[in-house]
């Protein structure tokens, strides 16, 4: 009888190589945003998910916050609503709303818990109308590039209470958190994933905060894909920005990712769901596969700044 046989000596290399990361991770908060792109396939939804459950695992203590805006633009059009984005961030109207909870709360939520499901992580659906997770208030009126933008049922986080997270993480359960939420009159409210996320962290004094998106990271010249940023800080980050180095969907994240770090978060990573196991080598690995964002590069390990000094 033929037998096939797996590396034993790479499997055990790989769990020693981890090991320190897990001894360092067990029982820190992680919180990781996806972007509805992550979700656009079983399989690339059963990919992530695959990653989240080794950490759970592990014992690292997971949030999910999710988008949805390429399934929300699918939906808008079936109902002959076109799509309107302003400078990365949804204008959400009154025939927006429906589907946007229809979308959030339903469709990409729910898929997300089968897949938790089926790898046994024992997950609960959230989003920020429930127990009072997300107090927001309806944006007003806005000046953008000189004109007024009213970006209709979009929320302004006022704050966050964690209790009913950290009932759910306590209980050995991980929270998939939808990123609506409703004023104190109860009008709905739609808010930009990444902004929730970014708020949720810091209010749980997250170890991480990792963004997994369409891009390899933060790109140092937009059409340049060799020129992936290994790491930076938050002063780095505004000279990205006032280099025309983030445009699009990657503004509001710059925001998210400052409000974070400067609300205790201590890394943010800017990762690739494209990019296999991107989140494992991001968390078990000094070199990683995105970008890592600190506070102050200084207060950075030599480890994490040379990573190749470390495995060479």
């Amino acid at each position: 009888m033929v037998t096939h046989r797996i590396d034993q000596s790479a499997v055990i290399a790989a769990l020693r190589g981890a090991a320190p990361y897990i001894r360092l991770y067990k029982g820190k908060i992680f919180v990781i945003k996806a972007g509805g792109a992550v979700f656009g396939d079983i399989a690339g939804t059963r990919g992530l998910i695959e990653q989240i459950a080794i950490l759970h695992h592990f014992g690292i203590r997971v949030v999910l916050v999710h988008g949805g805006g390429p399934q929300l633009d699918e939906m808008q059009r079936a109902l002959g609503i076109e799509p309107r984005m302003v400078r990365g961030r949804r204008i959400t109207d009154d025939k927006s709303i429906d589907a946007t909870m229809m979308v959030l709360n339903g469709l990409i939520n729910t898929r997300i818990l089968a897949i938790c499901r089926e790898v046994g992580i024992n997950a609960v659906g959230l989003s920020g109308v429930d127990a009072g997770l997300v107090r927001a208030i309806r944006r007003p009126p806005v000046k953008v590039d000189g004109e007024s933008v009213d970006y209709g049922y979009v929320g302004d986080i006022i704050s966050i209470d964690t209790t009913v997270l950290c009932k759910q993480l306590d209980a050995g359960l991980m929270p998939v958190v939808s990123p609506l939420s409703a004023d104190d009159s109860g009008c709905v409210l739609n808010i930009n994933a990444d902004t929730v996320a970014a708020s949720i962290g810091a209010a749980l004094g997250a170890e991480k905060l990792i963004i997994c998106t369409g891009a390899a990271g933060i790109l140092e010249r937009l059409k340049d894909p060799h020129s992936l940023v290994s790491f930076t800080d938050l002063a780095g980050l505004k000279r990205l920005e006032q280099a025309g180095s983030l445009e699009g969907g990657m503004l509001p994240k710059a925001s998210a990712i400052e409000a974070a770090i400067r609300g205790g978060v201590r890394r943010v990573h800017v990762i690739s769901y494209r990019v296999r196991d991107s989140v494992l080598a991001e968390v078990f690995t000094n070199e990683g596969t995105g970008t890592m964002i600190v506070a102050d590069i200084k207060a950075m390990t030599p480890a994490e700044q040379h990573p190749e000094a470390v495995t060479s």
